[in-house]
């Protein structure tokens, strides 16, 4: 495993200096650890292990340029995987799993009060600015991550987790206002 995460790591930093060809190996090599890694943690009969390998290794590429030449390969590519791995994770959960048809069946069929929950929300929603608006739309309604709301919207991961906090910090107070 050591002799392993050695020679990945010298075929990374081979590919980093421009080795077009170390870097085809290295993407060789990394596969089919990534393959074992998410198999090991999805289960080995999960159909989407090659869709998350195949993400993970487009985000290496992106992001290889981040890669510390000091510190140890392994931590940093499997962090890469684990993040890929959690995104790919809550995309699937918000897939369909039936067909729309049956949707008022499975969920039971719109009723007056459903209406004036979405109506109050939006109306208390409409209250904050846009883009805080949109965030907290996103990642509470949508399903986002954090992380795609913040590049849907433009804006750091960090910025976005703020914004999120105070929004939904602003809304508790002005409906506890509105409450009383």
């Amino acid at each position: 495993m050591v002799e392993q995460e050695a020679e990945l790591k010298r075929l990374m930093l081979r590919g980093l200096d421009g080795d077009a060809e170390a870097w085809r190996a290295f993407l060789l090599a990394i596969r089919r650890p990534l393959q074992d890694f998410f198999r090991k943690r999805m289960g080995a009969g999960h159909a989407d292990i090659e869709d998350v390998v195949q993400d993970t290794l487009l985000a290496i590429h992106a992001k290889r340029a981040t890669f510390d030449r000091s510190q140890a390969f392994g931590p940093w590519c499997y962090a890469v995987a684990r993040y890929k791995m959690i995104d790919h994770l809550r995309r699937q959960g918000r897939r369909p799993t039936t067909v729309l048809d049956d949707a008022e069946r499975i969920a039971g069929p719109s009723t007056v009060e459903s209406g004036a929950i979405r109506r109050d929300l939006s109306r208390l929603l409409a209250r904050l600015p846009l883009r805080q608006r949109r965030l907290i739309e996103d990642t509470r309604l949508a399903g986002y991550s954090m992380a795609e709301a913040a590049e849907r919207q433009g804006v750091t991961e960090g910025a976005a987790k703020v914004s999120v906090h105070r929004g939904l910090k602003t809304l508790s107070e002005k409906a506890q206002r509105d409450a009383d």
